[in-house]
């Protein structure tokens, strides 16, 4: 039996003792089961408040309910996973990254910093589908860069401040937002406002002299400014890194209000500013002959005539991230208005090539020069929308409807370096010969929708929906990437999307859902990166969504399963040489598998938590798994709370996946696992100013096993390939007081 007939077998069999698991606790636990109350409102959890969201899926009398890493709605109509604000608090070492929070639920891959936790980005795979073919999203605001919808993992939203998570398998519903609804979203949602005031200093140090420093002040409801309340959270991370010579100081700044107009109005304000300085390989990675001669954690050096010169390579990221909600209840009519703005800037500076497969030597010199060649790039942008909804409640079920709008402005540039001198280096061939690339885009978007959530019977809900997509993108560049040439260029994409989604109440423990959907993903600015951009109109990438599922809600056990099939058309492809390239649309990739996780409560404090996926991504013209798609995941997870004492034991696999398309033997990354452990204690009344105290030690990655996490093909040959590796074994010790 070969390996990828082996994973599937062991998977397989995985997700039957899931399901033997829910089948037998079901049987035993029926019985005492209370009334089950679900707070997950039935509206995509995008329209949500974060209070909402983030508050448990309370069964009265559960003792799973609030223990479960990860868990579905009762409510649901596509396959999810939520993550409560209590998993991330009590098992997420504070340094983290939103994506180290993801990486726990099903058909999750990656995740793992190379530098540390949370000490450099990260980027996780959704069933294959990879940062750029799904949304994230903060508070139902969809963020990401405007070249492509890709994601920092470290910028704008720490794991430290956000409240909870909702991961969704699939499009969605019509008021599902976002411009890569293909793939699924990560909905990440602010912590929930407190009723009583608290200063909560807080700290974590750990290794590699990491350390953290915060505090947060809630102002509990103010009587004087109409029962509103405020809460203020500020931070400040040191670290050297793991890699060599790459420490990083992050400065992070949140606040958060919210004011009651009058009965049925409320508003809510909330701003982030996010400031990040790290030294770090522009592309990063570490060739197999550098981890020979330095070691896995190499990255930089302290060598002024190396391009790999820590002097020589940094960041500067600038983040912010406002919105101003309205929400009010108008004769039977719920309005919810979000007027938002947020903004990247990322100033970075770098060595020609951290593989050494560039020899030193400018222009800028004398021929034959050994200087050292380098280059600035910029990447800057703001971006402005609001998200207008309303929503009815009719005797035959819920109206909603709204439109998205927004608005981008983005400046990107490369300019060339020689470093030794610190003079522009003029390498190109024509004029401006210092300049790689110098550009100016913009888009103007608007998703108007609407749906229907009809209450066909008493336990069956069908909605029904439509979503118009408008998008166009424009391209003002003196200097083009890849081209070189002066462009100025616009196109418009547009896209019609259905969608029907429906949940049947089986009984108080258990319900179905079925989706049938359209997701897209809009072209990305790279399609003008060509000579004659008008001859390049592909249409946006689609997928068509089929899925089906169960979720299992009870006194102690939480389970969830799905099966899926995505059929993905208009796979961007190019025909031509160097600048002459054309896009056009032609192929696809068809995704397919099984996704099931539990949580079962053993008494005494103790749970157990599993969760597994098989994950098909085949592309249509040569049957065979695509790129960076993992064939598997499966996570494991031993929890225990009671009486002020909690802990966990998380292992983490992701299957084997290839590099490159085609599977080719040398970019095949195998299998690999991480464990983490985490124990902590709170006392509580403790007298005096404290009201309590919080102690928690973490350790990630226990083991020790250094494995490969992937691999980046290099052109000039497989010897300057680069590598990343799951960073040593670390700990973190943290500690917080409420006074």
């Amino acid at each position: 039996m070969n390996n990828n007939k082996r994973q599937f077998a062991r998977h397989l069999m995985s997700a039957q003792v899931l399901m033997a698991l829910a089948l037998m606790a079901n049987n035993t636990l029926h019985a005492q089961t209370a009334p089950i109350s679900n707070d997950i409102p039935s509206e995509s959890p995008t329209a949500l408040d974060s209070e909402a969201i983030t508050a448990k899926i309370v069964i009265k009398g559960s003792s799973v309910s609030n223990r479960a890493p990860v868990q579905a709605s009762l409510k649901a109509t596509q396959p999810q996973s939520i993550i409560s604000a209590t998993f991330i608090e009590q098992t997420v070492t504070p340094l983290a990254d939103f994506n180290a929070v993801a990486r726990i639920a099903p058909s999750i891959g990656g995740g793992v910093s190379a530098n540390g936790p949370g000490l450099a980005e990260t980027k996780v795979s959704l069933r294959g589908f990879q940062d750029g073919e799904y949304n994230v999203t903060y508070d139902g605001i969809p963020f990401g860069d405007t070249n492509n919808p890709t994601h920092h993992s470290t910028s704008y939203f720490p794991a430290r401040i956000i409240g909870g998570m909702v991961i969704e398998r699939g499009p969605g519903n019509a008021s599902n937002l976002g411009q890569a609804t293909f793939g699924g979203s990560i909905n990440l949602y602010s912590k929930e406002l407190s009723h009583e005031f608290n200063f909560t200093p807080y700290s974590t140090f750990g290794s590699w002299n990491t350390r953290m420093l915060g505090a947060q002040i809630d102002t509990g409801v103010l009587s004087d400014l109409m029962n509103g309340n405020l809460m203020f959270n500020a931070s400040r991370l040191t670290t050297d890194g793991y890699l060599s010579y790459s420490g990083v100081t992050e400065d992070n700044y949140q606040l958060k209000a919210q004011l009651p107009i009058g009965r049925d109005t409320k508003l809510t304000a909330f701003s982030t500013y996010n400031k990040i300085h790290s030294f770090v390989a522009d592309k990063g990675g570490v060739t197999l002959t550098q981890v020979a001669q330095f070691g896995r954690n190499y990255a930089l050096n302290n060598d002024p005539t190396s391009q790999n010169y820590f002097g020589y390579n940094y960041n500067n990221k600038q983040t912010d991230f406002n919105y101003v909600r309205l929400q009010s209840n108008f004769s039977g009519w719920a309005i919810d208005n979000t007027l938002y703005t947020y903004a990247y800037n990322n100033d970075t500076y770098s060595g020609q090539d951290a593989s050494g497969a560039t020899a030193n030597g400018t222009k800028a010199a004398a021929t034959g020069n050994k200087d050292v060649p380098g280059y600035n790039k910029l990447n800057s942008y703001r971006v402005n929308g609001d998200i207008f909804k309303i929503t009815n409640k009719m005797d035959a079920g819920l109206l909603r409807a709204g439109v998205w709008l927004e608005h981008a402005n983005t400046d990107r540039h490369t300019f060339d370096l020689d470093w030794t001198l610190n003079l522009p280096n003029p390498k190109e061939a024509t004029a401006p010969k210092n300049v790689a690339y110098d550009q100016r885009s913009s888009w103007k978007q608007y998703q108007p929708f609407v749906e229907f959530e009809w209450a066909a019977a008493e336990s069956l809900t069908i909605t029904p929906g439509v979503k118009y997509v408008n998008f166009q993108r424009s391209l003002t560049a003196p200097v083009n990437q890849g081209t070189r040439i002066a462009t100025t260029t616009d196109q418009t994409y547009n896209t019609t999307l259905p969608f029907l989604t429906a949940n049947y109440s089986i009984d108080k423990n258990w319900s179905a859902y079925a989706q049938t959907a359209k997701g897209f993903l809009v072209p990305d600015l790279s399609m003008f990166y060509v000579n004659n951009p008008s001859l390049s109109t592909p249409k946006p990438q689609t997928s068509t969504n089929y899925q089906l599922g169960a979720v299992h809600q009870s006194q102690n056990l939480s389970f969830d399963a799905d099966i899926y099939r995505i059929d993905f058309n208009n796979k961007i492809a190019s025909t031509g040489t160097g600048n002459d390239l054309v896009y056009f649309n032609q192929g696809g990739v068809v995704y397919q598998g099984l996704e099931a996780a539990a949580t079962l409560y053993v008494g005494n404090g103790f749970s157990l938590h599993y969760n597994a996926s098989i994950n098909s991504a085949k592309a249509k013209d040569t049957g065979l798994q695509v790129a960076k798609a993992p064939e598997s995941t499966s996570a494991f997870g031993l929890l225990y709370s009671a009486n002020g004492l909690f802990g966990s034991f998380i292992s983490k696999t992701v299957g084997a996946q290839y590099a490159k398309d085609g599977q080719p033997a040398a970019y095949q990354i195998l299998a690999y696992t991480t464990e983490d452990l985490t124990i902590g204690y709170r006392w509580k009344t403790l007298g005096g100013m404290v009201k309590n105290l919080k102690a928690q030690l973490g350790l990630n990655n226990m083991l020790n096993k250094q494995n490969i996490t992937s691999i980046a093909a290099n052109s000039k040959g497989v010897a300057f390939d680069q590598y990343t590796f799951v960073p040593e074994r670390s700990w973190t010790l943290s500690v917080s007081a409420d006074f």
